[in-house]
């Protein structure tokens, strides 16, 4: 069954090891193009992501610096590999392709330079987080100890996502940069964050949170990270098994359509016990169709996000 996921930081770890890393079958990637030929996922997102600790002057060109890894080392490479600009783009595929596209996780590097954001969106960016977990001058989050929300600057960046029909991603927002974005966003997201009620993690969505998405008919994506799944401290290895009671709270609010997969694979310094890298994706599958019925997972898999592109 085909799947779509809404993260990944390929980019960031071919980054780091200075192109070293072959994305046809390096087995350091957890999402090379084997894998994803392997675990049969037809789209998969690749997140632009920044250490907040790099200086604020090299942010920017560390992210045109992961973008030519993608056009040079994913896409050039790969001829498999074909990137989507636009959301038709997607219907376009054949049956041989694998569809990708760029993503940005926190808007730190533009500063308050909201023309550096239209580059980017202009490079082909299809969903942006407003933050990773420290505060920027868009907005806090989850490990911002006052607990803002959005800055006038925010504000201007999710009015400009509106007008380009990008996603607005809350995954790593504070608690009111979240709220702040369902008053705001036309197309808010969630791309890879698990059940709050079911493991306390600060990244994880609470039920007040989860139903105010399902409100908005916006989609929300669970990860494969253990530490998100299963509280620290209270296991030894974490299995789908641990996985699938997220997935069933999230139905259990509303979410049967509106819920999707974001393994945050190549991000996660741990992995679930059977989902330790792209490849092994269809293990999930197979555990949610023990669960629930062949059509709804393929919406969870695929067919829900195909229904929830921006228009």
């Amino acid at each position: 069954m085909n799947s779509i996921d809404m993260h990944c930081d390929v980019l960031y770890k071919m980054q780091n090891s200075k192109g070293t890393l072959d994305f046809k079958d390096s087995d350091q990637l957890d999402v090379n193009l084997a894998r994803l030929k392997e675990g049969q996922v037809k789209v998969q997102a690749f997140a632009i992501f920044i250490e907040s600790d790099l200086p604020s002057d090299k942010q920017f060109a560390a992210v045109l610096e992961q973008i030519d890894y993608y056009q040079k080392d994913i896409l050039g490479k790969n001829p498999e590999m074909k990137q989507l600009k636009k959301w038709d783009d997607i219907h376009e595929l054949k049956e041989e392709e694998i569809g990708s596209f760029l993503t940005l996780e926190g808007v730190s590097s533009i500063g308050n330079e909201l023309s550096k954001l239209d580059y980017l969106l202009d490079a082909g960016v299809l969903s942006v987080g407003l933050t990773w977990n420290p505060a920027n001058l868009a907005a806090d989050g989850v490990e911002e100890p006052r607990g803002g929300g959005l800055t006038t600057f925010g504000f201007e960046i999710v009015k400009r996502l509106n007008e380009r029909k990008v996603f607005t991603d809350v995954s790593h927002l504070s608690v009111q940069g979240f709220w702040d974005v369902m008053k705001c966003a036309s197309y808010p997201i969630a791309t890879h964050s698990n059940v709050l009620s079911l493991c306390g993690h600060v990244r994880n969505l609470n039920d007040e949170q989860i139903k105010a998405m399902i409100e908005r008919d916006a989609m929300i994506h669970v990860i494969f990270n253990p530490t998100f799944t299963v509280e620290e401290g209270k296991y030894k290895k974490v299995t789908i098994a641990d996985l699938i009671p997220h997935v069933e709270r999230l139905v259990e609010l509303g979410a049967v359509h509106t819920l999707g997969i974001g393994s945050d694979f190549d991000g996660i310094s741990t992995h679930i016990e059977g989902l330790s890298h792209a490849g092994e994706t269809q293990n999930f599958i197979q555990a949610l169709l023990g669960k629930f019925t062949a059509e709804e997972v393929e919406g969870f898999a695929f067919q829900n996000f195909i229904n929830h592109l921006p228009r």
